[in-house]
């Protein structure tokens, strides 16, 4: 008899029921759409933002001493310190080293350019360079990974290119140079002829220095094997509270935070890591590009979370406006149900059974129309698939339920108050 009633209403009311299951499945399509972004895009957006450089810089513990200490940066009468070149691979091979997207080496010295008296800083680097780490992992690497929104004149040098250069544009404009040009090179163990290769603009002071392979800087400055510093590029997580209070000092967490700290991709954790890989090394995360990449992650799961509320709530105020409607359409029914026996609880649960089978079909609708939009998004933004979070899928039946409800509450607060013997009169 019940299951007859509940039909007989759905039916009857075919139209309105259809309206509802309609407004159910938009706010779960798009509730789906931004649960599953926002739990499987993290990886995708951070990936993206790896596009414009760096987010830990590596450099010797005493060079660090001194620049915290005095300011003192890569002076040219300053004594230098170095870290070793054949530990660069153990980057690779820290817990979180799938995380580690691109790190490139620098080594950095001071040459003259032809009769100039005026010193310019020449920088060695990887620009392509494969390594094989023991772990039986390949990487290429290097400056055009790193840095590939510089604008380039020319050509990017290869590590082999012994005998070119490539040089920063207001070097160029300074000195006249276009590229095919050759300038010589002299430095504390050499002079070298090198023919201009590539001019790049990348918007900050590089573009007064000149870069070369890394074995040839070195012989420009008479040393082998060492850096002055690297540059990695790392997906991390968002800093919380914990992460912060580790960056200050690893030392005061508990046992539990510790291993909290240390197995979480927090940009400090890495940090941490790779100084324990690399001799006499201090790891610090470049906090412009660290802090933009956390907010800008955590500003778009608010983003995301908030658009899932807004349909919600306009699905729960669509609910709520059609339910109502129907049941003041079927008030002379409910008040002859009420005048023969029938309990306030026993018709609002009629009610919210029928409620909730419109709203358990529109949910299913709604959620493999918010899996496809989810696939438009990853493709159309990231341009690869976002694949869906099992755990969506217990979420949305929640707010199923909870829009079901929520909207149903004038309706039952209309129930609650309804006179039978004024509605069978006709008032």
């Amino acid at each position: 008899m019940f299951l007859r009633i509940i039909w007989g209403a759905i039916f009857r009311q075919k139209s309105k029921m259809l309206m509802i299951a309609f407004t159910i499945a938009l706010g779960v399509c798009l509730s789906t759409s931004m649960l599953n972004t926002m739990l499987g895009v993290g990886d995708k957006v951070n990936q993206e933002l790896k596009t414009y450089g760096a987010n830990i810089n590596v450099v010797p513990k005493e060079a660090s001493l001194l620049n915290d200490i005095y300011g003192l940066g890569d002076q040219e009468d300053r004594a230098q310190s170095y870290l070793l070149e054949s530990e660069l691979p153990n980057i690779k091979t820290i817990f979180w080293a799938f995380n580690i997207v691109d790190f490139t080496p620098y080594f950095s010295t001071w040459v003259r350019v032809g009769d100039e008296e005026r010193s310019t800083k020449l920088y060695g680097t990887w620009f392509h360079h494969h390594m094989d780490i023991a772990t039986g992992e390949s990487l290429d690497t290097g400056m055009k990974n790193l840095k590939n929104w510089w604008e380039i004149q020319g050509e990017w040098l290869n590590d082999d290119d012994e005998d070119q250069v490539m040089v920063g544009s207001i070097f160029a404009l300074r000195n006249h140079c276009a590229v095919g040009d050759t300038i010589e090179l002299r430095g504390e163990q050499m002079t070298r002829n090198m023919t201009v290769k590539g001019i790049f603009e990348s918007g900050s002071d590089e573009d007064q220095c000149l870069y070369v392979p890394l074995a040839v800087a070195q012989r420009f400055a008479g040393k082998t094997g060492v850096i002055n510093r690297v540059e990695v590029s790392a997906l991390t997580t968002p800093d919380n509270d914990l992460a912060r209070k580790a960056a200050q000092n690893p030392l005061s967490l508990t046992i539990k935070e510790w291993e909290v700290w240390y197995c979480t991709a927090y940009v400090s954790a890495i940090c941490y890591q790779i100084q324990e890989v690399m001799t006499d090394s201090v790891a610090k995360p470049i906090r412009q590009v660290a802090e933009s990449e956390g907010d800008i992650l955590n500003k778009t799961t608010l983003l995301m979370i908030l658009i899932t509320v807004l349909s919600l709530i306009g699905s729960a105020l669509g609910i709520s406006n059609l339910v109502t409607a129907g049941v003041m359409e079927r008030r002379t029914e409910i008040g002859l149900q009420k005048a023969i026996g029938a309990g306030n609880t026993a018709i609002i649960l009629t009610m919210l059974t029928e409620i909730l089978l419109t709203g358990a079909f529109g949910g299913i609708i709604g959620y493999f129309a918010g899996l496809l939009l989810t696939q438009v998004i990853g493709y159309s933004v990231f341009g690869s698939a976002i694949p869906p979070t099992a755990m969506v899928i217990p979420i949305v039946m929640i707010l199923i339920l909870l829009v079901t409800l929520i909207g149903s509450i004038p309706a039952i607060r209309y129930l609650l108050h309804l006179n039978p013997t004024e509605v069978l009169h006709g008032k």
